[in-house]
């Protein structure tokens, strides 16, 4: 793909379905946040970086060798999703959720990151993970900059493998931060290889991840789909299983999609969560 550099600022046209806005607010990222301009500013990859459309163009801030180290792989620039979207069309529910949805890519996260958002995520709303998660980053992350202001990269597993539960107290995380450090200990230790794990496969992911005390199907899910790439991963949230019982029933098998099951599962979760806002 293309890209044009100048002045501080990667410019790129994506060839298929790009939306900032669905991709950073679909639930699967934690630390990107809307701008009063539209655009997103957030860390990954250790990079603070804002994002923005013009046009049918994609702003990204950062240097020129960002594109080919980072982005390109981070949002996934390499994957047509317009011909995946069109290929989880199989009812008119799917369809409608996909039109809906069209603009989401699925996001190669960190894979510590992921995981331990994840962790965080349980039981919560988006707000609260959010604000967990950027306390952490906090307290314990690396300081970077932008344009002037000041963020904090996420912390590593062997950072947080070195604490206790109390040392995460101030970022309210409750009942989660034993699983929190029980989590960095186990990938810190090499007990648990995320990259081993990202060759095999999601029903091996799975099992090895809820291995670690307080991670179940949900949790476990998302971090195959969301850092591991095994895009056939579907977790299950409350939003999926409402998503579900309305459109397919008790004998729906997230199978009847395909490889890209985890797409099609971000377009009903999508598509679900933001029905009260097209009533």
């Amino acid at each position: 793909m293309e890209y044009l550099y100048k002045n501080g600022v990667i410019e790129f046209c994506p060839n298929d379905d790009f939306d900032p806005v669905k991709i950073f607010e679909c639930g699967q990222c934690f630390r990107w946040n809307a701008e009063p301009d539209g655009s997103y500013t957030g860390v990954a990859m250790g990079r603070a970086a804002n994002v923005k459309m013009r046009g049918d163009t994609v702003l990204i801030s950062g240097e020129k060798e960002d594109f080919t180290e980072i982005w390109h792989d981070y949002f996934d620039l390499g994957t047509n999703y317009g011909d995946v979207r069109r290929s989880l069309c199989i009812d008119d529910y799917m369809r409608e959720a996909s039109d809906y949805g069209a603009g989401i890519r699925i996001l190669n996260q960190d894979r510590w990151e992921a995981l331990c958002s994840f962790i965080i995520s349980q039981c919560n709303n988006i707000p609260r993970i959010k604000k967990i998660v950027e306390a952490l980053c906090a307290l314990f992350g690396d300081r970077t900059e932008l344009y002037g202001r000041e963020y904090f990269t996420f912390p590593t597993a062997e950072r947080l493998a070195a604490l206790t539960a109390d040392d995460l107290a101030p970022i309210r995380s409750g009942y989660r931060a034993p699983y929190i450090v029980e989590a960095a200990k186990a990938v810190a230790s090499g007990e648990i290889d995320l990259d081993r794990l990202s060759e095999t496969t999601p029903e091996e992911a799975r099992r090895v991840l809820k291995s670690i005390n307080g991670i179940g199907d949900k949790v476990a899910n998302c971090a195959i789909l969301f850092s591991l790439r095994m895009t056939e991963a579907f977790p299950i949230d409350v939003w999926m299983k409402k998503a579900i019982a309305e459109h397919y029933g008790s004998g729906f098998d997230p199978k009847i999609f395909g490889k890209y099951a985890g797409l099609a599962q971000q377009y009903m979760f999508y598509f679900q969560r933001e029905e009260k806002n097209r009533e």
